[in-house]
């Protein structure tokens, strides 16, 4: 099994937040630094750490998946300094984590799990998830800006792949994406000329985030888990 892979499914992070922390140097196996991207073990003989503590891959896991409808202010992340985190809103005994990104500065949807081979699938833009948005932007914003949008707008020397964009007021749009780069509706709504001043997800692939208050969670229906996991 390939370290990275390791770490995730022992639930202490993403497969990509995995590889970060084996190229900073902060995973041993056997004691040993390693760094190289990868590097294949023995989940049965080798011991594997994470700044010195040992991280167990437990057989048989119970599979868990969140939803959380996360507020303004909290950092989508599994740790952060001085700043409030979104695991610091769930009290269970597990380990999960966030599926993808939301910024600090928005709001809404998140999933989180202890389920690596989803937490990949979901988060690679191959597999085409549909991520929705409501955008309130500060200005009244023109059809024009709308269309240019849903058409695809040069960010960082790339263009946005085409999204499905609907008005639902002078100063608000509906938006459905299947990426989901850094940033990107802030800077997709800034090219405009305009600025975001309330961002909010919505949905992420079949997941809705209903009448959910903000702040809290719920677990997943069975058929929800279904039919994200087919």
């Amino acid at each position: 099994m390939r370290l990275q892979k390791y770490l995730a499914h022992a639930g202490l992070c993403s497969r990509r937040k995995a590889e970060e922390h084996i190229l900073n140097g902060q995973v041993k196996v056997n004691h040993q630094i390693v760094t190289e991207l990868g590097t294949k073990i023995d989940p049965e003989n080798d011991r594997v750490f994470f700044n010195n503590h040992p991280i167990i891959l437990k057989q048989d896991v119970s599979k868990v998946y969140i939803a959380l409808n996360k507020p303004q202010g909290v950092v989508t992340s599994c740790s952060q300094q001085k700043s409030k985190i979104i695991l610091d809103l769930i009290d269970i005994d597990e380990r999960v984590y966030p599926v993808g990104r939301l910024d600090k500065n928005s709001k809404g949807l998140v999933l989180l799990t202890n389920d690596g081979d989803l937490h990949n699938k979901l988060s690679h833009p191959s597999f085409n998830h549909e991520k929705e948005y409501i955008v309130t932007t500060l200005h009244p914003i023109p059809e024009t800006a709308l269309i240019n949008m849903s058409q695809g707008i040069v960010i960082d020397n790339v263009k946005t792949r085409k999204a499905r964009v609907k008005r639902l007021s002078k100063n608000k749009f509906n938006i459905v994406l299947k990426q989901g780069r850094n940033r990107q509706i802030r800077k997709m709504v800034g090219k405009t000329g305009n600025k975001v001043d309330i961002l909010k997800r919505v949905r992420m692939a079949n997941i809705n985030l209903g009448n959910l208050k903000e702040g809290k969670w719920r677990y997943l229906t069975s058929k929800e888990i279904k039919q994200l996991t087919q």
